[in-house]
């Protein structure tokens, strides 16, 4: 199989082509082709992810998880406080729709392991840091420097939440963050290391009744190993695993509200089975 990308997964829902064309300003379809092309090129270039060979960075997740969504968005909009984290944020391509939408932009946090697809983004989307001024920060969600272990809170901070532009590292926000979104990330790591990574964010989270994790990421109906393409294995849970895994070995039995839904997307470049999405929320009671 090719190394390079194909541009037959090139193929956009009327939705994500209206946004993507009020977002660069380019409003001929074949220009805008060709732009998203040259941007793909380059990031495929930094790290063959699966998600850029299929377009995944202009494609809108997080509407599809309308419920959450609509949730987070009025958190946005009624808290002044409210600050969003994007993990695995990639292109920034979701934090720019929910702010198309009305979430303060000033509150959004964006983190990826590698800042050039962040900077990317700016290309694509024709922005700069002043027109989108979201905060970014590249790291590793497993470097305990970057993001270190701690029990989800059960009252607020003492102290205010510091300054977004301020920070070096997640750490310093335990407890502070209204809402944290995940698009196909978790189903990158082992069972175990999902399990890490959804500890880590619990601990992120505000103790406010509320206060939301959701995303989605490879699922399966019932847990266990989905042959993905490049012949690799990936760990994906199921919907009853991972509400098991939130509601009681994360955050008490009882305290946090779990949806899950999964959903066929069919055959995802050469996987041999049906690729199944499972699109998740995690709500504080």
């Amino acid at each position: 199989m090719s190394d390079v990308p194909e541009d037959h997964h090139y193929v956009l829902l009327p939705e994500e082509m209206a946004f993507l064309k009020a977002q660069t300003g380019i409003g001929d379809e074949d220009e805008l082709k060709t732009h998203v092309l040259a941007v793909q090129k380059k990031a495929y270039e930094v790290y063959a992810y699966p998600c850029i060979r299929r377009f995944g960075f202009v494609r809108l997740k997080i509407v599809k998880n309308k419920a959450a969504y609509d949730h987070v968005l009025e958190l946005g909009k009624n808290d002044p406080g409210a600050i969003l984290l994007d993990i695995g944020c990639c292109f920034g391509n979701d934090l720019r729709k929910i702010a198309s939408d009305g979430f303060p932009v000033q509150n959004m946090l964006a983190s990826d392991l590698r800042p050039d697809f962040w900077d990317m983004g700016h290309e694509l989307f024709r922005s700069t840091p002043k027109s989108f001024p979201a905060t970014f920060i590249a790291g590793d969600a497993f470097d305990p420097e970057f993001l270190d272990l701690q029990p989800p809170l059960t009252e607020e901070p003492p102290s205010a939440a510091p300054d977004l532009h301020s920070l070096k590292s997640l750490n310093g926000l335990h407890g502070r963050l209204s809402a944290i979104h995940s698009a196909s990330f978790f189903h990158l790591f082992s069972e175990v290391k999902q399990l890490e990574l959804a500890r880590k964010l619990a601990g992120l989270l505000s103790p406010r009744s509320g206060s939301m994790i959701f995303g989605c990421h490879g699922g399966l109906p019932t847990k266990g190993f989905n042959l993905g393409s490049r012949g690799k294995h990936m760990f994906c849970h199921s919907p009853d695993s991972w509400r098991d895994m939130w509601d009681g070995d994360i955050f008490k039995h009882g305290t946090v509200a779990v949806h899950g839904e999964l959903r066929n997307v069919g055959k995802v470049l050469n996987t041999i089975t049906d690729f199944h999405m499972l699109f998740w929320s995690v709500k504080r009671l």
